[in-house]
């Protein structure tokens, strides 16, 4: 599998079967999605900046809420969650998706704005790899993401949804989570690509760079 970043919280996942892009977000947003094809996207919640499937080639099937649903042979779990620590009442209600692809099983965890509960970790179940909010302000924060990490314990850490160059918006930036979570001399790449024989033992942190 190809782990490609797009910006924010847009990733396309590669498999051998499928592509899967997850949260595509509007041009205003800063970033340059292009317009990249898929035959899944995923949308964590109805925030513009999360669901702008508009953006994305080749008539996808659009996922969109909790529940389990299989297609290309890709098996994808969605747990409700919430936007905020309130329940939902101050932003509303939130998807995280674990994605079964090539053998992988792949957690996005879009805007969560709660650390997890026991229910929600265990019907997320386990995971590989983990795309985690990192830059407060909309969602978790740095602290927060790494008490869901050690909730998690994924094998990869991928953070998403923090502070760059490109982002017209302002959230914190993905060093306060580095520092938070212990991770030292991370060095950002362009793409992840991974199978199941070849994941790390014990978690390990990976920047990507934002495709132009």
């Amino acid at each position: 599998m190809d782990i490609s970043w797009l910006g924010h919280s847009c990733f396309r996942l590669k498999g051998k079967q499928a592509t899967v892009i997850t949260d595509p977000y509007p041009p205003d947003l800063g970033y340059s999605l292009g317009k990249p094809t898929a035959g899944i996207v995923t949308i964590s919640h109805d925030h513009s900046d999360h669901s702008y499937i508009q953006g994305i080639d080749g008539d996808p099937h659009l996922i969109n809420g909790p529940g389990e649903y299989e297609l290309s042979d890709v098996l994808i779990i969605g747990t409700a969650t919430c936007h905020d620590k309130e329940g939902g009442k101050k932003k509303g209600k939130n998807t995280v998706y674990l994605i079964e692809l090539d053998e992988i099983s792949v957690c996005h965890l879009g805007d969560l704005g709660h650390v997890l509960t026991a229910e929600q970790v265990e019907e997320i179940g386990d995971v590989d790899i983990l795309l985690l909010p990192v830059g407060g302000v909309y969602t978790i924060n740095a602290s927060m993401a790494a008490a869901v990490v050690r909730q998690l314990e994924p094998k990869v850490v991928i953070p998403m949804h923090y502070k760059t160059p490109a982002l017209n918006w302002e959230l914190e930036p993905v060093e306060r989570f580095l520092k938070e979570i212990g991770a030292k001399e991370v060095q950002s790449q362009v793409k992840l690509s991974l199978n199941k024989s070849n994941l790390p033992s014990s978690t390990q942190v990976i920047l990507l760079d934002y495709q132009h």
